[in-house]
């Protein structure tokens, strides 16, 4: 992870920041094209009870729907929080490239149960067991202490 991916990162802290103002749990992401230019952002959007809007997925979608396979394969998204099984299904089958995260799924579990938040219905998997092709990156030990901030604020009003 280099000092490009952590600015990218920041962002999705930003949208994450967004989405929890907006009554969202804290999730954003930005897909990023292979010279280095922002295509696309997006953040958590489930209040209004559709709990399949995900950044990530939103991100799938337009990639799939804007981009060529080649250019797909050549872009990143970042993310504030690893895919979830569903997203990271979203991104294999849409052939995007690289995924870099600020904190992985195995952290977010850990901080949840800490919270006795009860666990949600799908089990949480990294992305190289939903999609093993991808290529990833993460977390960053930088800015744990941001993102658990964020999910402590959602889940405990901190």
């Amino acid at each position: 992870m280099n000092d490009v991916d952590l600015e990218h990162l920041y962002r999705c802290i930003e949208l994450a920041e967004e989405a929890l103002l907006a009554g969202d749990e804290p999730f954003g992401s930005v897909l990023v094209d292979a010279d280095g230019r922002v295509l696309a952002e997006d953040r958590n959007r489930i209040s209004d009870g559709d709990r399949t809007r995900h950044p990530e997925f939103a991100l799938a979608r337009w990639a799939a729907e804007n981009m060529t396979p080649d250019n797909r394969a050549g872009a990143t998204v970042y993310t504030s929080g690893e895919h979830c099984p569903m997203c990271a299904a979203a991104h294999g089958w849409v052939g995007l490239g690289r995924i870099v995260y600020a904190a992985s799924s195995q952290q977010l579990t850990g901080w949840l149960d800490e919270m006795g938040v009860p666990a949600g219905p799908v089990r949480p998997l990294s992305v190289q067991e939903v999609a093993p092709g991808v290529v990833v990156a993460g977390p960053a030990p930088e800015l744990e202490h941001a993102i658990r901030r964020l999910h402590r604020r959602c889940h405990l009003g901190e």
